[in-house]
């Protein structure tokens, strides 16, 4: 049976800019463009080989759906998600391959007000941790690390991110302030363009397999900065949060 494709009008695409900054002991800036997708977790869109969102590429019970993940992680720092919307910035499965190394739901109460904000960070590893935050009114939080992104940056730390809700234009960024020398700081800019047949195909000629893409691209800097002389940290345990 063939599976009915679906586009839900809530769907946002944003033609970004991603930009990674390492300031020491190897200065290392570096930026690449790719496309985001904001949906509504409760009704993400269906297309086929082009963009499908399934539950299994994040953070959860692979048995229940997206949002239903997302609500059941909440409830288990004390905040009621019934009734309120998710809405969920990430890169789609394209082509049966998907890496997102940040995907950000933004979770509003069923009164329409912002309940919390959840960071789910993935690594190369195969490995993915998410951040519940209560932000303040900029969209601002802080955070203990808590999960091993760079192999050349110890678990150890906090983040500063900002991460507002986007609208016309997309602004989040995330600085990584280690327990010695300085910071790390990366940063997603964008510009919304409506989610319809034809942009979709615009975006996916422009932007094709943006998930396997982005994991090359960041593969290849680890290369380089090995390199240029740093070498990796050990790689401690990490407890899943699947089905919490």
């Amino acid at each position: 049976m063939t599976r009915r494709l679906s586009l839900p009008a809530s769907a946002v695409l944003f033609d970004c800019q991603v930009t990674h900054a390492r300031r020491a002991p190897v200065r290392n800036v570096f930026s690449y463009r790719t496309c985001l997708w904001l949906i509504d977790a409760a009704d993400p869109p269906k297309l086929g080989p082009l963009a499908s969102f399934r539950p299994a590429d994040h953070a959860g019970d692979r048995r229940l759906s997206v949002a239903d993940n997302v609500r059941r992680l909440a409830a288990g720092h004390g905040i009621d998600l019934d009734g309120g919307q998710i809405r969920m910035l990430t890169t789609p499965r394209v082509a049966g391959m998907v890496f997102n190394p940040l995907t950000v739901y933004w979770c509003r109460a069923a009164g329409g007000d912002l309940a919390c904000v959840i960071a789910e960070v993935h690594n190369t590893y195969r490995q993915r941790h998410c951040y519940l935050l209560r932000t303040g009114e900029r969209g601002r939080a802080e955070t203990a690390k808590e999960l091993y992104v760079s192999p050349f940056y110890p678990v150890a730390g906090h983040y500063r991110l900002s991460l507002p809700e986007p609208g016309e234009r997309l602004r989040l960024s995330i600085t990584y302030r280690p327990p010695d020398g300085p910071e790390f700081t990366a940063a997603v800019t964008g510009q919304a363009r409506p989610a319809t047949w034809p942009q979709v195909a615009r975006m996916s000629a422009r932007y094709p397999m943006p998930g396997a893409v982005t994991a090359a691209r960041i593969r290849r800097q680890g290369l380089g900065l090995y390199a240029r002389g740093l070498r990796p940290l050990p790689r401690p345990p990490h407890a899943p949060q699947e089905g919490t």
